[in-house]
């Protein structure tokens, strides 16, 4: 199977040249040996010659000494071109230094001498997929899978690496045929179910990945996976009891959440008189958007109702209602004793019998007022008009950060064509730069880096007339505050919350309206929606629907 890391070499080496004593003694009695027949005259036979010095090179390697291992197996390649070992422990010992391009050109070099070894067609398509070539990656794994269409892994790796190109149908093929050949390939039944819940083959997606539950009931990735799928599709009783399961992994933060806190973790038992440590669990949207729970678990007794969060949610949360304390991760594991049990905000919806008819109001959000007018100071700048926030980036360390944001500002130039409205910039981080530069022709008031948290957001965000964004934790919180939301989604890998095909959200009723891609289609398709539905929304400032002037 195909994986993608990244190393330093300078810790490789360390890693590599740490041999047990017993070893060493092995190696250095090895290469005693080997040395003296890599002298001899006259020299050994060509193909002696290449075996001795693989020798010496394994030996070397063993003892730390890589320049000599390299040096060996290129002397072994040269006097047996057609080694395969010898070409393959030194492309190993390239890729563990990071050396990446001298791998691949020894890949290259070995397939040309032996084009027919499929395992080193599979090697190479692994290598060019670390390094993100993926159509190359592609070739290499279909020559792979033509030489030898017995093997698994070649028709596995090919449906991997599909991915990142959007071939989903093929990718869904490839997966397919891996399962065929292979009736218990967990990982095969699980991404087969990734595929064909991009290409909406829902009822499809969700038998895979309960076969791969069947072969292996606690592979947490396929669990997880049917978990949010459900959800999706509004299925929230299964749902959420699986979801509830990401604790029970032991790779997960949620694992590691629960040593560090060392408290019970709450499992729906009566609240009345007790103290509740909820720990804020994902990123800033997740926290806004089941931060509707906390006056329910308040409103369950709950003698206190403390959140862990980061410092971008703290003073938002402050003001929350359900609210008891706010405080912050060092705070909280040094008074996690203090309190009854703990919680994350996810598991609400499991423990408080959420289903999709019961969906809990989003939380009320309420600005500082003394927030509310420092930043009313700042909007009153703007000529008259609608005002509409504007944020086209999300973190680039987001998993979907590639589908969900947009190159640039510029591909939002088709709503500044829309007469009336001033466009304020909520961008924070990526795309500031963009914003505090914009073209000339799209005016843009940027107020992202002035903002020094969520607080400072909400406050601005309640005096727009609309928000218009990517998936982006701005989207909860403008639709918390009561401010319409339109948010653009991308074709691939769209979030479990905003389900499927609908243009509303049944966990923002009446704020958000969604803006979905086509499965393979293009961002401009989606902005040219958003500004038409501008147009549509604010027609009183738009004079080409009108011959008698705008309001009219």
């Amino acid at each position: 199977m195909s994986s993608s890391s990244t190393s330093d070499p300078s810790s490789t080496r360390d890693d590599l040249s740490t041999a047990h004593p017993d070893h060493a003694a092995r190696f250095t009695d090895a290469l005693a040996k080997v040395t003296p027949l890599l002298e001899m005259e006259p020299p050994l036979a060509e193909h002696q010659l290449a075996e001795a010095l693989q020798i010496a090179a394994v030996s070397s390697l063993g003892l730390g000494r890589f320049d000599d291992a390299e040096s060996y197996w290129r002397r072994s390649i040269a006097a047996n071109p057609g080694l395969v070992d010898a070409y393959l422990n030194l492309a190993t010992l390239l890729k563990k230094l990071n050396r990446l391009p001298e791998a691949e050109a020894l890949f290259r070099q070995l397939l040309h001498v032996r084009p027919h070894l499929a395992d080193v067609h599979n090697q190479l398509g692994s290598l060019l997929q670390d390094q993100g070539r993926f159509s190359e990656a592609e070739a290499a794994y279909r020559q792979a899978a033509l030489l030898r269409p017995d093997r698994v892994e070649f028709h596995y790796n090919l449906g991997v690496v599909l991915r990142p190109l959007g071939r989903w149908r093929e990718a869904a093929q490839a997966y397919q045929r891996a399962v065929e050949m292979n009736r218990g390939f967990v990982m095969g039944y699980s991404n087969l179910g990734n595929v064909l819940k991009e290409l909406g083959r829902l009822p499809e997606a969700e038998d895979a990945y309960r076969d791969a539950l069947a072969i292996h009931g606690d592979y947490h990735v396929a669990k997880f996976a049917l978990a949010t799928l459900l959800i999706s599709m509004g299925r929230f009783e299964e749902g959420w009891q699986l979801y509830e399961e990401r604790h029970e992994d032991p790779n997960s933060i949620q694992h590691r959440t629960q040593k560090i806190i060392g408290r019970p973790r709450w499992r729906g038992e009566a609240l009345a008189g007790k103290r509740l440590l909820v720990w804020q669990e994902g990123g800033l949207g997740d926290a806004i958007h089941f931060g509707r729970y906390f006056s329910l678990l308040k409103a369950q007794g709950a003698a206190e109702v403390a959140f862990v969060c980061g410092p971008a949610l703290q003073r938002l949360f402050a003001r929350a209602e359900g609210v008891d304390a706010v405080l912050s991760h060092e705070a909280g594991r040094a008074k996690a004793a203090c309190y009854d049990y703990w919680t994350s905000p996810l598991s609400a919806p499991l423990y408080l019998g959420t289903t999709l008819e019961t969906i809990p109001s989003p939380m009320r959000l309420k600005p500082d007022p003394s927030l509310v007018e420092s930043w009313r100071v700042r909007l009153a700048g703007l000529p008259p008009g609608r005002r509409i926030g504007l944020v086209w980036k999300g973190n680039a360390k987001h998993q979907n950060d590639a589908h969900r944001s947009l190159r640039s500002l510029t591909m939002l130039a088709p709503l500044w064509s829309v007469p009336g409205i001033s466009f304020v910039s909520l961008q924070k981080g990526e795309g500031e730069d963009e914003a505090a530069a914009p073209p000339v022709d799209q005016p843009l008031s940027h107020l992202g880096s002035e903002i020094a948290d969520m607080a400072d957001t909400a406050a601005i965000v309640a005096q727009l007339d609309l928000v218009i964004c990517v998936d982006t934790s701005i989207a909860h919180l403008a639709a918390s505050a009561g401010t319409r939301c339109w948010v653009m989604l991308p074709a691939e890998e769209v979030d479990w919350r905003w389900m499927h095909e609908r243009s509303d959200s049944p966990w923002y009723p009446g704020t958000i309206r969604l803006f979905r891609q086509p499965l393979g289609g293009q961002w401009p398709v989606v902005i040219e929606q958003v500004r038409q539905a501008c147009a549509e929304r604010f027609p009183e400032y738009d004079l080409s629907r009108t011959s008698s002037g705008p309001g009219k």
